[in-house]
């Protein structure tokens, strides 16, 4: 990369959340370049620091304390400084600056840089609490950005005629990590005692899990067992459907979640379509297959093309989910494995890391050629 190998990336999600797409880029970068994971600031009583932690080797996870009684104003404030002493104290001269979050845009202004990206992988605007202020800084982004990454179809139709220079690269898995759930053995401490069959879920639950098919579900087929893995965020627990058939198993960790799909008969995708599901792009559909779990999922957009007219996922809404699971309980493994395989044979995070990096070279090269008669001047700015 032109000028820099060190990369300074903007997150809304915490690097020790759900294991996601994140997570699987930024630690291909760090086989290249120094990673410095920046994430939203946790609120204290105590003074105003920036923790950093090696997660990786050549990744750092940066994790700003702000005083709980601050303003958002003043926080961004504090941020910013101590995201400039990071990158004096590590010696950066020109970053890579790597946007998840347009919610970031402060923190890098007067920052020298020798690219700048926006891995677009949500439309965090649809999402329950989103910054109303949201919208504007993606607007502010797109003005400063070298190149915009999409995670899904939808959300690179949404964002292309935003920006010159948008390339769709959807999110996509690890077959090896989840083609361990294949030589499925013994089942999880808090997963053996749970009846068959079994139809389960990983990932967050909040806004974008429909509840009430979940409720449906289990009341039309009580002697079917729903395992649901993964951190309750955003909304009451109160509102999760109870039922003898429903487990709710907690987060778990990425190194775990083969030994548990490996105990599912089936892989259920229960999304609601809603905001927050208009543009997303589920990596766990590529996981599930990977896992070689037939699927049942809502009709979510970047689902049912590709992986519904196929017939690799069947699509089903609330009513007729019973009966798409029945008929996936009786999915013969040596028939669906190679249709899954035959997608999977196309994508891997290490050839989308591959492809993106192809990308930011050339452009990091020309923009440091346009840059030669005025070097120093490569500044991020939100003026």
């Amino acid at each position: 990369m032109a000028n820099s190998l060190d990369l300074v990336c903007f997150s809304h999600l915490r690097w020790g959340f759900v294991f996601q797409r994140p997570n699987h880029l930024m630690s291909r970068f760090a086989k290249v370049g120094r990673v410095f994971f920046v994430e939203e600031p946790v609120h204290d009583d105590g003074p105003v620091h920036l923790e950093i932690e090696e997660r990786l080797p050549n990744l750092w996870v940066c994790t700003p304390h702000i005083n709980s009684a601050t303003s958002k104003e003043l926080s961004e404030g504090h941020q910013r400084r101590l995201v400039e002493e990071l990158v004096r104290e590590q010696g950066m001269e020109a970053p890579i600056l790597w946007f998840y979050t347009p919610m970031a845009i402060p923190l890098a202004v007067g920052l020298h840089s020798s690219l700048v990206v926006y891995d677009c992988m949500d439309e965090l605007a649809g999402f329950l609490g989103a910054p109303v202020d949201l919208l504007d800084r993606e607007q502010r982004l797109f003005s400063l950005a070298d190149v915009v990454f999409a995670g899904g179809h939808s959300l690179y139709e949404s964002k292309r005629l935003q920006h010159p220079s948008v390339f769709l690269f959807a999110s996509s898995v690890d077959d090896a990590h989840f083609a361990l759930a294949r030589r499925y053995g013994q089942d999880p401490a808090d997963q053996a005692g749970i009846g068959h069959p079994r139809l389960g879920f990983f990932g967050v639950i909040d806004e974008r899990i429909d509840l009430a098919l979940l409720e449906t579900l289990s009341k039309a087929r009580p002697d079917y067992h729903i395992v649901m893995v993964g951190p309750v965020v955003k909304i009451d627990e109160a509102s999760l459907p109870r039922a003898a058939n429903v487990h709710y198993l907690g987060m778990k960790q990425y190194a775990e979640l083969p030994a548990y799909i490996g105990g599912w008969q089936v892989a259920i995708m229960p999304f609601a379509l809603n905001a927050a599901t208009r543009f997303i792009s589920p990596t766990k559909t590529l996981e599930y297959l990977a896992a070689g779990k037939p699927i049942v999922s809502t009709a979510v957009r970047d689902v049912v093309n590709p992986y519904g007219h196929n017939g690799v996922v069947r699509i089903a809404d609330a009513d007729g989910f019973p009966a798409a699971v029945d008929a996936a309980l009786k999915t013969e493994s040596a028939q669906f494995q190679p249709m899954a395989d035959e997608v999977l044979s196309r994508t891997s995070w290490d050839r989308t890391w591959a492809g993106m990096y192809e990308i930011m070279n050339a452009l990091g090269k020309r923009r440091a050629r346009a840059a030669m008669p005025q070097k120093g001047n490569n500044t991020c700015s939100t003026t």
